[in-house]
This record gives C-alpha cells, structure tokens and sequence, in this order.
C-alpha cells in the first residue's frame, strides 16, 4: 500500500497494523484533491483529526470523547453543511482469516456510533441512523475507531460500491452462516465489478467446493456449473440450477465451457497455472464470455510484484478492461475483475 501511494505524493505519518494516516505536500494538477487509492486501500478519507481519552485506561472517558468530537466538528469547516451519513467502524483487530476475524462493524463501533449520533445531531449529519449504505454522491462522515478510546474522524464522498459501505466492507445480514466464505468473496466482487449479472445467465465457477460462490451466484438467480475434485455441500448439490462437474478446470473439453456468460476462478493453485487454464478457455473460439472474477493468490506480500505480470498476462487475451483489487473478504490476496468484449 505503501508503495502504491507514494507514486501519487503520500507519505507514512501515523499508523497502526491495518490503518494509516498519510501526507502529501503537494501534488500534481490531476491528482489534486483526489485521496489515495490503489489495489490495497481498501478505503480512504480526508482526515478532520482525532479524538483520544486523556486517561491510559479510558475508563470514565466516553463523555469526555464525545465533548472532544463535538469541539473539533463545530471548528472544521467541512461541517458548515451536515453530512448526509455518518459510519463508525473499527480497525481490523487481526489479519483476515486469522483466527476466524472477519472485517465490518462490530458491537463496540455500533454502541460508539449510536452515542456520536445523539451528540451529533441533525446540526452535523442529516441521516438519523448510522452505518447505512450510502447513495452515490453522499457526503459520508467517517469515524475510525482505531482503539476504542482513540477515534479518527475524516469524511469523504460515496462513489463506488465500497465507498458507500461502513470502511468499504459490505454489510450482509443473513439468516443462517453460508456454506463457506467463499460466500462473501463472491457477493463483494459481483457488486464491486459492477457486472449485470442477470437471472437465468448462466455461470461456472472453477473451484467452486464447498459452494460458497455457488450459493450466491444460485441467489441472484443464475443458473450454476460448478467444477471442483472435491465435494460439494449437499445444499448446493440439489439445488435445480446447479450442476456439479467433478473435475479440475483444466481437465475439461472448451467445449463444456461454451454458452456461460460469467466465470469466477478462485483455486488453490498457483496463479500462473490459473491463468493458463482460463486463457485456454477465454481465447477459445466457442467461448461466450463476457466477464471474469479471478481470485489469485500472492504467496506473501513481499511477491506483490508479481501482480504487474499477471495484469500483462490478462491484458495478452485481448480483453475490455481489468480492475484489480485486494476485498474486504480477501486474505493475502487479489480479485481480478475482466470484462471481455463481444466477439465479433
């Protein structure tokens, strides 16, 4: 992240495991005003400062907080006008993954959110409710809880899907826990690629085991061919838009891949494997693609040099666009978003 921020004028100021405050002097014209961003910037804002209990313990020191917060909005000029949204929303407490940590707003930011709320009132923020999916060109007060006692507070505007999430993680409230995690990879890159998948299409995953991917893409109404060795829950099995194909990607005839609109690949083998086996089938005569959700692993981010080579080698199918992007829900690793242009 570090690197990808420097080449637009940031440099390290704060930080923490997870969270960063950066400075820049100056900056070229068309890059003036914009904030940092890059494959692992999950979320940016402009910094109006922070709010930190006077006490090392913190105890006692909520009323004091929200006192401090209220002072320093009532100075800023950016609160001349109230913000449309307010998100509160923690650090990560731990690498995704570890120790079965997932991001998003927790209890601590919730009951933090709710109080700042109250004290902020209709003077400072329009919404009366905290944390809601903001709207395209919403102005969205940001406050970070980078401990519980020691807040960041920043604003920015909500443009694209993550932008209008709580610290850009989708909030997802189901019923029962999904088949797998796989479950959130798929719902984020499907709205973050912004591709229209529509009910009926059809869509293949390459290592779709247990069903994760499968289950969401099965929700948005699509029909579903899953290919992976292992087994698939049983859920996803009966279900009657799914067919399993018990197979590795690479295994099958083109042929088994024509009519499918949309492929997501998320394996455990290595990328450059990967993508060999989804350029046999994106460059194939038959093929009636339009877009991809590749998940390739980096190994360790000290090899995220190897990212560069992977977007040439995509770029070598000839293909409409690529975006690249470490989600919320990924671990050490990124989401490839390909459109592929209609054949001729």
């Amino acid at each position: 992240m570090k690197r990808e921020v420097s080449d637009q004028g940031w440099r390290l100021a704060f930080s923490r495991p997870g969270f960063v405050t950066l400075k820049r002097e100056s900056a070229p014209a068309e890059l003036h005003g914009q904030l940092p961003h890059g494959i692992f910037v999950r979320t940016a804002s402009h910094s109006m400062g922070q709010v930190r209990a006077s006490t090392a313990s913190g105890f006692g020191s909520a009323d004091e907080m929200l006192a401090m917060l209220l002072d320093r909005m009532t100075q800023s000029n950016e609160s001349a006008r109230p913000f449309d949204q307010l998100h509160v929303w923690p650090k990560d407490r731990a690498a995704i993954g570890r120790f079965d940590f997932e991001p998003g707003v927790d209890e601590v930011s919730r009951a933090v959110g709710e109080e700042v709320l109250k004290h902020l009132g209709d003077r400072f923020v329009r919404s009366h409710t905290m944390n809601v999916v903001a709207q395209p060109g919403e102005r969205i007060l940001d406050v970070v809880l980078v401990e519980p006692t020691h807040w960041f507070v920043g604003f920015h505007e909500a443009t694209t899907w993550p932008t209008r999430w709580p610290g850009a993680v989708q909030p997802m409230e189901l019923a029962e826990p999904p088949v797998s995690r796989a479950y959130y990879k798929a719902a984020e890159s499907i709205l973050w690629s912004g591709f229209n998948m529509r009910p009926g299409e059809q869509a293949i995953e390459i290592g779709s085991a247990p069903g994760g991917a499968c289950q969401r893409l099965l929700e948005l109404g699509l029909k579903v061919t899953g290919i992976d060795p292992a087994e698939m829950d049983e859920s996803i099995l009966s279900h009657p838009r799914y067919t399993h194909i018990q197979a590795r990607g690479g295994d099958l005839a083109r042929r088994e891949y024509s009519g499918a609109k949309w492929l997501l690949v998320d394996t455990i083998s290595k990328p450059e494997q990967t993508l060999q086996i989804v350029q046999n089938i994106v460059t194939n005569q038959h093929s009636d693609l339009v877009g991809l959700l590749i998940t390739l692993k980096i190994g360790d981010y000290a090899s995220d040099e190897r990212i560069e080579s992977w977007r040439r080698t995509i770029e070598s199918w000839n293909v409409a666009d690529i975006r690249i992007r470490q989600l919320a829900r990924n671990r050490c690793e990124v989401c490839f978003a390909v459109t592929i242009p209609p054949s001729a």
